[in-house]
């Protein structure tokens, strides 16, 4: 099975990674992390946006949802096929929200290992032969910045980021009267303050590069979401 995901997903992002990295001007490897993670955020475009629709319309049935929960209080045969019968009346599928993160998730996992061995010279071996071997990965992104060493500056950055996309996605998803009082929407929008709080403790002691794909992704997200509100609105 690793052997399978080594050849599926990591050997290929890694060579499209040095692929970048060799004709980027300059050799910068924070460039062609940047590059990378934008090529791969293009790619799940259709289904990122599929899945914060997805959560938008879930949050604005749930008033619906918590008078049917009222009504046939005791009665969870009855309370079941009534809350699917307010998913299709409202067209909400509420796996559709999920579906994209799960196909995601393998790519995350590669991406992952991709930018921590991307920094280490002795991973120059899983290059293809028509890869160009750059010999030496130079550390040195953006101009300045080791993608090697840990970088609280950016750890921060990952955080405050993280805050702005969590915030966005609360208003993304209009809460109607009556949610609020939702067990469920409450622990999400905790979660949602806790959230960047958790990116700033584990990026302090990751790598800079790694930190850099971090703070990439959710600033993609970030014009993803302002571009959603703005066309479903």
């Amino acid at each position: 099975m690793t052997n399978l995901f080594n050849e599926i997903l990591y050997r290929p992002l890694f060579n499209l990674l040095v692929g970048i990295y060799n004709i980027v001007p300059g050799n910068d490897l924070g460039v062609a992390i940047i590059i990378l993670t934008v090529l791969i955020r293009v790619i799940f475009v259709p289904l990122s946006i599929r899945s914060l629709i997805s959560q938008r319309a879930i949050a604005q049935v749930q008033p619906k949802l918590q008078e049917l929960q009222t009504k046939h209080k005791g009665d969870k045969q009855a309370l079941a096929q009534a809350t699917m019968a307010l998913y299709k009346e409202h067209k909400v599928n509420p796996l559709s929200g999920c579906l994209p993160i799960i196909i995601q998730l393998p790519i995350i996992w590669a991406l992952y290992r991709v930018f921590i061995n991307g920094v280490k010279n002795d991973a120059l071996v899983d290059l293809y032969s028509f890869v160009h071997n750059p010999g030496v990965l130079g550390n040195i992104g953006l101009g300045f910045l080791d993608m090697a060493q840990k970088n609280p500056v950016m750890a921060i950055i990952a955080g405050l980021l993280q805050g702005i996309q969590s915030w966005l996605m609360m208003k993304l998803q209009k809460p109607t009267a009556g949610a609020a009082n939702n067990p469920a929407l409450k622990m999400t929008q905790q979660m949602m303050y806790f959230f960047p709080i958790m990116i700033v403790v584990i990026s302090w002691s990751l790598p800079a590069g790694l930190v850099l794909y971090w703070i990439t992704t959710t600033a993609f997200s970030i014009f993803e979401q302002l571009y959603i509100r703005r066309r479903y609105q």
